[in-house]
């Protein structure tokens, strides 16, 4: 939502600035953009596996939605994280199969939908405890092996990331490049009268305009903004590790949660009060 408000706000600014004294007829020059965008979308190509292409496409939406991650999406984790202790301190870690092997299909999992929306996270908490289950005891290794895992993660999303802002670094030098074959034009038009002329180096005047417009309006907030989710997203995952460590270490199911709550930002941490009533209303398998 604060991304639209802001790309309103931009777009807004510019237009309102330059309205009483331009016409927006002269800003209307499509071979321009062409050039512009085109040929950046071109370099992207380039640049980028198919991978990072295709995720760059799906992180679309979480400008729109903004992050998962708020104060509620962690509440239900940390009460999942409670169920699922408690399940392992009264039943056995054994207790645990059928509901990590199908979570889909778990009781268990049923009970918190935003966290069984997530494939990703879901797939770590479940290969974790699969390890646990499987006679994983060594709290030292399993921290290693999860913070490889979250790095290799984390390492994916800016890859995502870096190549937006990677993106909005090109396009004022491909604005320049508008530019150029704007005066090129106009230099092989030299003959033309004063009016023509004008318009024809307005018109490339509008190139570098564009690409400078874009890259800091636009695009680089747009990189920065995927970073941020990035960011939110392996934190997300610090705190199902440090959760699962604990829990592993053989403490209480309340004390391994506290573990993990204490990870979060300040801003969106449940109070300790807050997720001891979500624990007492946690379900019961």
């Amino acid at each position: 939502m604060f991304w639209i408000i802001g790309i309103v706000v931009t777009f807004g600014s510019v237009a309102g600035g330059y309205a009483p004294h331009g016409s927006f007829a002269v800003l209307f020059q499509p071979l321009e953009y062409l050039i512009i965008l085109g040929a950046a979308f071109g370099a992207f190509l380039q640049a980028n596996p198919k991978w990072v292409i295709v995720g760059v496409a799906k992180s679309m939406g979480n400008l729109i939605k903004g992050s998962p991650y708020t104060k509620q999406s962690y509440s239900e984790l940390l009460t999942l994280m409670y169920a699922i202790f408690k399940l392992s301190k009264t039943k056995g870690m054994i207790a645990l199969e059928p509901h990590i092997e199908n979570p889909h299909d778990s009781a268990l999992f049923q009970h918190f939908p935003s966290f069984i929306k997530n494939h990703h996270a879901q797939d770590f908490m479940c290969d974790y405890l699969r390890l646990m289950t499987m006679g994983t005891e060594n709290p030292h290794e399993l921290e290693a092996l999860m913070e490889q895992d979250i790095e290799t993660h984390h390492n994916e999303g800016h890859a995502i990331s870096g190549s937006v802002t990677s993106l909005g670094e090109a396009l004022p030098a491909f604005g320049i490049v508008a530019a150029v074959l704007g005066v090129i034009v106009t230099m092989g038009s030299i003959a033309e009268p004063p009016e023509v002329l004008g318009g024809l180096i307005a018109a490339a005047l509008v190139g570098t305009f564009f690409g400078i417009f874009v890259a800091y309006g636009v695009f680089s907030p747009m990189g920065k903004n995927l970073e941020q989710f990035t960011d939110a997203d392996s934190k997300y995952y610090e705190c199902m590790k440090q959760g699962l460590l604990a829990h592993l270490q053989g403490y209480a199911p309340a004390v391994s949660v506290e573990f993990a709550r204490k990870t979060l930002y300040n801003h969106e941490r449940p109070t300790f009060l807050e997720v001891e009533q979500a624990c007492d209303e946690a379900p019961t398998i």
